[in-house]
């Protein structure tokens, strides 16, 4: 991270020098702050996000060794966001009366340790029972984080702080492609398990170990933040304030309660929006393994390295989209460009299985524009309901309902993949979805409700 991605905009070279060293030491205070944050949360959300789709891996050999169908394997894929659903508003409003840092911690821990049991499941049953837990203490995470983040940066510097944050899911799959692929050969057999346990065990421990981390590097607040001056909180609130008063000014008003909130057209808009793009999400994160073995690559560790690919040049994509949507402050034609290109790209996947270079290819187009929309809708709804007392509760109500797609999209593919022996049917649902999902966006957020006027 650089300061260049945190500047709002670039300072001209004839402002006053007054003005030019305020601009000078604004940017060196969220840089610091930055920096104090948002790499522990990377961390969380890598790990976080490779515990969510390491199934996917596990499925090579998983499958096989538990005699479990492709139906099975969606459901159960999939059966981690229903419980994950029902609980991430609680959870993410318990986070105000106890505090991120300590809610963090809890979430992390509590996943690390069911993460670990999955390697020892050995029935159907079990193997639902792991992913519903897992779905119990991961709720809450991702919109916590997310309130958490919008309390520090203002809208001007949140578009790319979120996407230095939400990196963290193409860099799972970037890291967790060699990581699995190495752990399911190079440690197939040792202590008497297959390489698939040792996946989840050595992806899933981390977990525990960074939610102790947290207790002691995150502070719940800009108030409570001990390393900084009563001058540097003071330069912090400075721009949430005029955010207010551009929100006041555009009559953003925000929401008093949860209950306004959901009565709002505008939150359940967000949700449906949210729930497109995931599904577009999973649709590549859960089946980029068995597309691209379809493909003609055989070889796990080979696989698991030329995975890396997507994933990397994804993250590369998604930060850059959302530094020039900052500079701009305009999210919905980036997200709509964005995820119209994503969207065919993933359509053209099914028509490619013949070629592993050009699946390749067209799933690397996919993840940059799917990839970057996500990132896009979340600098978007933070910023539509950020200053509200309900912002918490709201932002887990959208991300819930985005969620629920975490449990269609693996278990609409792999039923349509058991009823028609191919993934194209599947795919094709998805990539409709998207587009709905991006045509609903453009035609009901017009940019005076998301940015300046």
């Amino acid at each position: 991270m650089s300061q260049t991605f945190l500047e709002p905009t670039p300072t001209s070279s004839d402002e006053p020098p007054s003005v030019a060293a305020v601009s000078a030491e604004e940017r060196r205070l969220y840089l610091r702050v930055a920096l104090r944050i948002v790499p522990l949360l990377f961390v969380c959300y890598v790990v976080a996000f490779l515990d969510r789709i390491n199934v996917g891996f596990a499925k090579l050999q998983m499958q096989d060794a538990l005699g479990f169908s492709d139906a099975v394997y969606g459901l159960g894929a999939g059966i981690f966001f229903l419980s994950y659903c029902l609980l991430e508003v609680p959870s993410a409003l318990l986070l105000k009366r106890m505090g991120a840092k300590k809610t963090i911690a809890r979430i992390m821990i509590c996943w690390g340790i069911v993460g670990t049991l999955t390697a020892f499941v050995s029935n159907v049953t079990e193997f639902y029972l792991v992913r519903l837990l897992l779905g119990v203490f991961e709720a809450g995470f991702f919109p916590g984080v997310i309130f958490y983040l919008s309390s520090w940066f203002p809208e001007n510097r949140r578009g790319v702080i979120i996407s230095c944050f939400m990196v963290g899911f193409p860099v799972a799959g970037l890291v967790g492609g060699p990581i699995s692929g190495w752990a399911m050969t190079a440690l197939a057999n040792v202590a008497n398990m297959a390489g698939w346990q040792w996946l989840y065990i050595v992806e899933a421990l981390p977990a525990v170990a960074l939610g102790i981390l947290t207790l002691f590097v995150l502070d719940d607040n800009i108030d409570k933040a001990k390393w900084l001056t009563d001058a540097e909180k003071n330069t912090l609130r400075e721009g949430f304030r005029a955010e207010t008063e551009r929100k006041r000014k555009n009559n953003q008003n925000g929401h008093g309660t949860l209950a306004q909130a959901l009565a709002d057209p505008k939150v359940y808009m967000l949700a449906f929006i949210d729930f497109a793009f995931v599904c577009g999400t999973y649709s590549v994160t859960f089946w980029l393994p068995t597309v691209m073995k379809s493909s003609g690559i055989s070889n796990l560790a080979q696989l698991g390295w030329l995975s890396a690919i997507p994933y990397g040049i994804g993250a590369i994509g998604m930060v850059a989209i959302s530094r020039n949507s900052d500079r701009t402050l305009e999210r919905r034609w980036h997200a709509t460009i964005a995820g119209v290109i994503g969207a065919i790209a993933l359509l053209l996947v099914s028509q490619s299985m013949s070629s592993a270079v050009v699946t390749i290819a067209l799933l690397t187009v996919a993840c940059v524009g799917i990839f970057s929309i996500n990132v896009l809708i979340w600098s978007m709804a933070s910023g539509y309901l950020h200053g509200s007392p309900a912002a918490a509760g709201s932002i887990a109500f959208v991300n819930c309902i985005g969620l629920l797609s975490g449990f269609c999209s693996p278990f609409i593919i792999g039923w349509l993949k058991t009823m028609t022996g191919s993934l194209n049917s599947g795919l094709y649902v998805m990539t409709a979805v998207l587009f709905l999902g991006i045509i609903v966006m453009f035609v009901g957020f017009k940019p005076k409700a998301t940015q300046p006027a």
